[in-house]
């Protein structure tokens, strides 16, 4: 028979899972960059962004109008997260830019929550570098439907930078997806690239471990990339999962790098016609 001081417990540990059940991911969000609650502070407007296409606001003409030649060097770095004024380090970049280097690409999360001061910040970082900076969207760039913030201050989300002997190609998947138009894109446009291919996203294709989770929603997603690239792509980039996972597929490598924010980590890639290599550095 069940007492009435048992009921009690029994009433007040339901109360606790389910407090824990709808508080606790909230309670978790300025923590874990994988915190993607719908509906609740992720943009699902991805279409609308995919249609923006080719609106630069931040980029001007010569950033995407480069000469590189035949060797050169690049720097990747994600995961700035930058909040409320603090860009964790970012503005420090500078310092490390060698003469090799001819422009930094940062693969999304450049802010923690896509508010209008934290993409300023960014610009006004970005700026300083003397390089052209070509920035990746990320889930948290549009938590809070803060879509428009971007396309007003930087413009698309998804486009090409072409030179000489290159071609960059940034691709949206803030909402763990490319979508098929996206990858239809893609397609027709590596049919027109130069010798030297790279790609830039911000979700994780490959994890390392079962608790990596917020990768590539699709599976099929991830095959049919990996077929479009294979063959025509030199390296793809990715973060969001602050840590380091690389991956050889196709012949393309695939390369996920740690968060800036906590570890200050950034990879310098050497191009040249023998081939690419990188290094993995710190500030």
């Amino acid at each position: 028979m069940v007492t009435q001081s048992l009921r009690g417990k029994l009433h007040r540990k339901r109360r606790g899972i389910l407090f824990l059940a709808v508080f606790l991911p909230a309670l978790l969000l300025p923590l874990a960059c994988n915190v993607d609650l719908t509906g609740f502070i992720t943009s699902s407007d991805m279409d609308a962004r995919l249609e923006s296409r080719n609106v630069f606001t931040f980029l001007t003409d010569n950033d995407r109008t480069l000469s590189l030649g035949n060797e050169y060097s690049f720097i990747v770095l994600t995961d700035t997260h930058i909040e409320n004024g603090r860009a964790h380090g970012f503005e420090r970049l500078k310092d490390s830019i060698i003469l090799d280097d001819k422009f930094v690409v940062i693969t999304g999360d450049i802010t923690q929550n896509g508010r209008r001061e934290d993409v300023k910040k960014f610009i006004e970082i970005a700026d300083t570098l003397d390089i052209p900076c070509y920035p990746v969207i990320g889930n948290h760039d549009v938590y809070f439907k803060n879509w428009p913030i971007w396309r007003d201050l930087i413009g698309s989300t998804r486009y090409r930078i072409d030179s000489d002997t290159t071609s960059l190609f940034i691709l949206d998947s803030a909402n763990a997806a490319f979508g098929s138009a996206q990858l239809d894109w893609l397609r027709d446009e590596l049919m027109s690239a130069g010798s030297h291919v790279f790609v830039f996203t911000h979700t994780n294709l490959f994890v390392e471990t079962p608790a990596d989770i917020q990768q590539l929603t699709d599976t099929r997603e991830r095959a049919r990339i990996i077929s479009i690239l294979k063959g025509r792509v030199r390296a793809m980039f990715m973060g969001h999962v602050h840590k380091r996972i690389i991956r050889d597929a196709g012949g393309v490598s695939y390369i996920s790098i740690e968060d800036f924010k906590r570890h200050k980590t950034y990879c310098r890639v050497y191009v040249s016609d023998a081939g690419i290599r990188y290094e993995f550095l710190n500030l």
